[in-house]
């Protein structure tokens, strides 16, 4: 029975979806009651298998061609995956029910949730994939179904053309990231993880030079899918316009699951090779700097936007940059506890800003906001119990926990990134505190803002949950129990606690003292908050590459077009024709006397050619 419930937990997903798909298109509630009953068994399913705590694996051969071993069709269980598993039921069940809610006017009800159950079931299949092949395939169909949910209302220009920026972006990094696989493939022999695993396995010593070389080559490559996913600099332009979908979809793709695949894999795939060798590589600082300056970055664009998705949008990515940080500091455990720390609380935050959205009739302008606390009180609480975990408030948020161990992974191997990952945590505190003072006190500035009222129990209910697990989630019996393979270590008084302290403080005072009861933005235009406004001109700068390049493209092709085939080739060819032909049209003049004279001429080069050549 436990052998099957693995093929059960990635079945049932994409049963729902193709039922919805073929059959219940036309009856919206059908369809959305069928694909959140789905999302509630699988987890179910993905609970009974955490309490049993046992890993279970599965597999079978799907194609086996000579001495190759074979391409198998595998499910693993395991440390890693349980609490991967969880998160991606958990949110996915909670956003379910929030979307009952949330969607419910919605002309295209049937094909959102059509959507969310492709999306769950591609996502199971990246968690619980044994092999590279596998997760690579489940990585293709989880950009097709964001790509389908972030352009759910593709008759805005903006969600649609967020939609194919998301899908090209990742492209990007997923051409890289097959050209890694295969180069791993080279070396190691295998695509399975755990033979990945046998293959380094005190093998370290016997790996020569050129193959430690393509082996950091192999993983760089890979990273670039990751930093596609989980939307690294320079690929990370994609995640802020990604908040053209819906709200719910913002929280289970682009706060919990799809952004933190990237993560998830680039730590399997450490798990599998180990430390040891992992330590005689080269690059591997490269992935945490990536991670350091993705998390900068975020963070300073995120201190001037003014929609309340765009913000929570950079602080994704600024937390995903925490956690590559890590993997890159050679500490996958670290970056997964963030993880699973963040996911709760994070998609708290996004679906906290959903129902503030819905109840002021889609407003997402925090200065039209203001004095949402006395109108909506759970929101309020909710939203602030999540903004407490995600500047990691010490000892009783889960963010603490797992950013403390982030601090101090990186203090112990590198100052610089420990200074960044610090000021980091400042800025973060600032920023969400500057949300939290605009939007839910004070006195009101619209009058959507007046007039909004607190939201019904299916939108309340998973915010009380989500508020619950961003406090309790990341102490250490209750990370133990559900992801032994990544948990604290415990609490250290030292410098990282001091710079985690101070941060809260100081971002909390700055925050408090600009925004507390501002009616605009007093940094709006100065300075370098101009740039952090503009996202630093990045997407500008895109354009213009973009655009030079196509037109650089354009202009050469057209050179070559015209000069080239039409000039030389095609029309060089027709006028030597029409040449040759009008000089033998010449000869053919119809003159007896001319052709008597060509005969006499002919018959003296024929003698001359008998007699003196030959």
């Amino acid at each position: 029975m436990d052998s099957f419930v693995p093929w059960l937990l990635l079945a049932l997903p994409l049963l729902s979806a193709v039922t919805i798909h073929l059959g219940l298109k036309k009856n919206q509630a059908v369809s959305a009651l069928v694909s959140t009953a789905s999302a509630a068994v699988t987890l179910v399913l993905a609970i009974i298998l955490l309490l049993q705590k046992e890993n279970v694996s599965v597999a079978f051969n799907w194609i086996s061609i000579g001495g190759f071993e074979g391409i198998k069709i595998g499910l693993d269980f395991d440390q890693l995956s349980r609490g991967m598993m969880l998160v991606v039921t958990g949110v996915g069940f909670l956003v379910h029910l929030f979307s009952l809610a949330y969607m419910k006017d919605d002309a295209a009800k049937a094909r959102y949730f059509c959507g969310l159950s492709l999306f769950m079931f591609s996502m199971t299949g990246i968690v619980l994939a044994s092999n590279f092949i596998m997760m690579f395939i489940f990585w293709e169909l989880v950009g097709l179904s964001s790509y389908l949910l972030i352009g759910h209302w593709y008759e805005k220009a903006s969600a649609a053309d967020a939609a194919k920026k998301a899908f090209l972006t990742n492209r990007i990094g997923d051409f890289g990231f097959m050209i890694g696989i295969l180069m791993l493939w080279q070396i190691t022999g295998t695509m399975t993880f755990d033979g990945i695993s046998q293959f380094f396995d005190g093998a370290h010593p016997k790996v020569l030079v050129p193959s430690l070389t393509m082996l950091s080559v192999s993983i760089l490559l890979i990273f670039m899918g990751a930093m596609g996913k989980s939307a690294q600099a320079p690929l990370h332009v994609w995640l802020p316009d990604a908040m053209e979908g819906p709200t719910p979809v913002s929280a289970l793709i682009h706060a919990a699951t799809m952004v933190a695949a990237g993560v998830y894999m680039m730590a399997r795939l450490y798990f599998a090779i180990g430390t040891e060798t992992l330590e005689a590589l080269w690059g591997l600082n490269t992935i945490a700097w990536i991670g350091g300056i993705t998390s900068l970055l975020a963070a300073l664009m995120a201190t001037q936007q003014d929609d309340i998705k765009k913000i929570l949008a950079y602080s994704t990515l600024s937390q995903l940059g925490y956690m590559v940080m890590a993997v890159g500091l050679l500490n996958p455990e670290a970056g997964m506890f963030h993880l699973f720390t963040h996911a709760w609380f994070k998609a708290l935050l996004f679906l906290g800003s959903g129902a503030v959205i819905f109840a002021c009739h889609h407003e997402q302008n925090i200065w039209k906001m203001g004095g949402l606390k006395k109108t909506m009180p759970i929101t309020f609480m909710t939203f602030g119990i999540g903004t407490l975990a995600l500047c990691g408030f010490p000892f009783i948020t889960s963010g603490f926990w797992s950013k403390e161990q982030i601090l101090e992974a990186a203090l112990k191997n590198n100052t610089s990134l420990f200074v960044i990952a610090a000021f980091v945590a400042l800025l973060t505190t600032f920023y969400m505190f500057r949300l939290f003072f605009i939007a839910f006190l004070g006195k009101s500035r619209s009058d959507n803002a007046s007039h909004a009222k607190e939201v019904g129990p299916l939108m309340f209910v998973p915010l009380i949950i989500l508020a619950v697990l961003a406090l309790v989630s990341g102490f250490q019996p209750v990370a133990e129990s559900i992801a032994p393979a990544y948990h604290h270590e415990g609490f250290h008084f030292g410098p990282a606690f001091i710079a985690s302290v101070l941060a809260v403080l100081i971002g909390f005072g700055l925050a408090y003292k600009l925004y507390a009861n501002a009616e605009k933005d007093p940094l709006a235009d100065k300075g370098l908050f101009k740039v952090f406004r503009n996202k630093f001109y990045i997407d500008e700068a895109y354009a213009k590459i973009v655009g030079y390049g196509q037109d650089t493209v354009a202009a050469f092709v057209h050179f070559f077009d015209e000069l080239i085939i039409s000039g030389l080739i095609v029309g060089g060819f027709s006028r030597a024709a029409g040449g040759i032909g009008r000089i033998f049209g010449r000869l053919q003049s119809g003159n007896l006397q001319g052709y008597a004279v060509l005969f006499g001429l002919g018959v003296l080069l024929v003698i001359y050619l008998t007699v003196f050549v030959s």
